[in-house]
């Protein structure tokens, strides 16, 4: 049986953060939600479909995966699986006959024999849907989705502690001063090898685990609390970081972080509060660059999706930043504020707009055009190679196109800013 992971109409929902990736590669826990949903079945091959515009750079970070390929899957027996799905716990059977389901409109889950599959003479993925929606019965099922990014952090503690217990790992690997301190149960603690543990660092654990990943480096007077996972060669300088944190890899994390996910390579260095927030990678927040992510009157805090004032439910939410965004000192966000990729943003003291699309240059309270996409990638190109990073032509032509898709906003805004 073959296990394929697809994206549905609703990964636009997810923009920024899923403007230059999958949908199924944001991270949740320590894992992705790709990695949850393979986990959970062991398949031996699994086949990928993406938006047409992500297959250079998604086949780039998975050489061997089959990504896009129709006829591949229709060979042998397939599990189909949304890559909404956030799969925490045990292993779920799911499906265990031919047959699929839905949930809010888009199918969740279908299972199809390869004899059903030699009936289908169509084109495309989105056909195949179609066909195994009027060829195969369709089912119940309750299962966990993702739909919007808050999502991702509002369950993040809870796959933080899942993905622990499926590790099976506890102890230091690494290096731990004498003078640090586990506060709570020691078999909550994971440091991986190579990871140092300097003098003066609290792990707390008694709400969770904290899990310090391969090479990852732990300043002075840093404080960790459980439920946290700080990945590989991660730095943390002096930082407090509260619960519910993931830092992907090669993240640096000064000042205070609560209840947010890096997904990788990217800079919070310096003082200033980030919480409730999905960071993408290659970002750099200024010095004391603060998001809020709670109302003073206390009431759920909206947020803007596909050009839309979305009610979140929640009065915890903070800001979604998109790939190679860059802000200066004293950047202030408001609840809510979605950041577009490759943004520069030259804060002034005031509370940003709570949405700016990509590829703005925000200076003195107005977008504008800035020097351009070429300095965007010029600046994006110097980011990477500060890491050993090389920036690709695949790189190059992801920005220019996310820099393409948003121009109708970004234009719209530059015309306003004008008129201002």
């Amino acid at each position: 049986m073959k296990l394929v992971i697809y994206e549905d109409s609703k990964s636009s929902q997810f923009f920024p953060i899923a403007l230059t990736r999958a949908v199924f590669e944001l991270k949740c826990g320590i894992t992705s939600l790709a990695d949850k949903i393979k986990g959970n079945f062991s398949a031996g091959t699994v086949s990928y479909f993406v938006r047409d515009y992500l297959v250079p750079t998604f086949k780039k970070r998975n050489p061997s995966d089959s990504v896009n390929d129709l006829k591949g899957i229709l060979s042998d027996e397939i599990l189909i699986v949304n890559g909404r799905c956030l799969l925490l716990g045990e292993k779920k059977t799911l499906i265990d006959s031919e047959s699929w389901a839905e949930k809010d409109g888009e199918l969740i889950c279908a299972k199809v024999s390869k004899k059903t599959l030699s009936e289908f003479k169509e084109d495309t993925f989105e056909k195949l849907l179609d066909f195994i929606k009027a060829k195969v019965k369709k089912v119940d099922l309750d299962v966990k989705t993702v739909t919007y990014p808050w999502h991702l952090i509002d369950n993040n503690p809870a796959a933080i502690t899942d993905d622990f217990k499926k590790m099976k790992k506890s102890g230091i690997e690494g290096t731990m001063a004498k003078e640090s301190v586990i506060y709570g149960p020691k078999e909550n603690v994971y440091v991986g090898k190579g990871a140092e543990i300097h003098p003066f660092v609290c792990l707390d654990t008694r709400n969770g685990p904290v899990i310090i990943d391969e090479g990852a480096e732990i300043h002075p007077y840093t404080r960790i609390e459980g439920p946290t996972y700080l990945g590989k060669k991660v730095m943390a300088l002096g930082a407090k970081i509260r619960e519910g944190c993931s830092i992907g890899p090669m993240c640096r994390v000064g000042g205070e972080v609560e209840e947010s996910i890096f997904h990788a390579c990217s800079n919070k260095y310096h003082d200033g509060f980030i919480g409730h927030t999905y960071l993408g990678e290659w970002i750099n927040l200024g010095a004391m660059t603060t998001n809020s992510d709670l109302k003073n009157d206390y009431t759920s805090v909206k947020v803007v999706i596909n050009g839309k004032l979305t009610d979140t439910g929640s009065i915890k939410v903070g800001s979604f930043i998109g790939d190679h965004t860059k802000t200066s000192i004293g950047t202030i966000m408001n609840t809510g504020t979605n950041l577009g990729a490759i943004c520069l943003i030259l804060a002034n003291g005031k509370v940003l707009p709570k949405y700016l699309p990509s590829g703005s240059w925000y200076i003195d309270d107005k977008v504008t055009k800035g020097f351009g996409l070429k300095k965007l990638l010029e600046t994006a190109k110097m980011a990477m190679s500060r890491r050993k990073v090389e920036f690709t032509a695949e790189d190059s032509a992801l920005l220019e196109k996310v820099y393409e898709i948003t121009k109708e906003d970004r234009d719209a805004l530059i015309k306003k800013s004008r008129m201002d």
